[in-house]
């Protein structure tokens, strides 16, 4: 197969008691692996099979032909990246002297400012989606992309993703989209993997 499966990078128990074992089995093994072995299905015996995922995504993007293939490859991306926007011991306000919050102060009014726009978008966000902080002409801006749509088709560099499809929250939180943004928030944001992909884009 052309495209694999990305191995998480905690025990699937590690994010508990925030996001369930049974959320991120499911998550992880239904829902991502389900988009990966669709995408292998579609692009098999075709050029796009030996492509990079990101290469791929921004070729068969706006491409009506192939909305198959960009929703499957998008959400690949989308998750490999959302796992690791997450950690053990994550949430909270970034450190102070770290690129990011001095980012946040001076982009987008400050910490407070940005919990409340983050968890704005992400009750906003009508149907399933993601909400994103990236890096836009070398400003700190909170976007949010619908279905599997993402920062990378808008020129736009992705520093940390929520999900806020349903099955991302549905089984610890049932309806509840707020609770789990608070929960992300206040305890499982990766400001480190935020720190680290804003360092390397500026």
């Amino acid at each position: 197969m052309s495209f694999t499966l990305s191995e998480l990078p905690y025990k699937q128990e590690a994010l508990e008691p925030y996001i369930s074992a049974k959320t991120l089995d499911f998550h992880y093994n239904k829902h991502h692996k389900g988009y990966l072995d669709k995408l292998n299905t579609l692009v098999k015996d075709k050029d796009y099979e030996h492509m990079g995922l990101e290469e791929l995504i921004k070729k068969v993007h706006n491409n009506g032909e192939k909305v198959a293939i960009f929703n499957n490859a998008a959400q690949v991306w989308n998750h490999t990246f959302y796992w690791h926007s997450m950690k053990n011991n994550g949430g909270g306000k970034p450190t102070e002297g770290s690129e990011i919050i001095k980012k946040i102060k001076d982009d987008l009014g400050g910490f407070e400012k940005f919990i409340e726009t983050f968890s704005e978008y992400g009750v906003n966000q009508f149907g399933s989606g993601w909400v994103w902080l990236v890096l836009e002409n070398n400003k700190l801006k909170i976007t949010k992309t619908p279905n599997a749509d993402l920062p990378l088709t808008h020129n736009q560099i992705p520093l940390v993703t929520m999900d806020v499809w349903e099955h991302a929250y549905y089984l610890d939180c049932q309806n509840r989209r707020i609770d789990y943004i608070k929960v992300f928030l206040d305890h499982l944001i990766n400001w480190d993997f935020a720190e680290k992909n804003l360092k390397q884009a500026i």
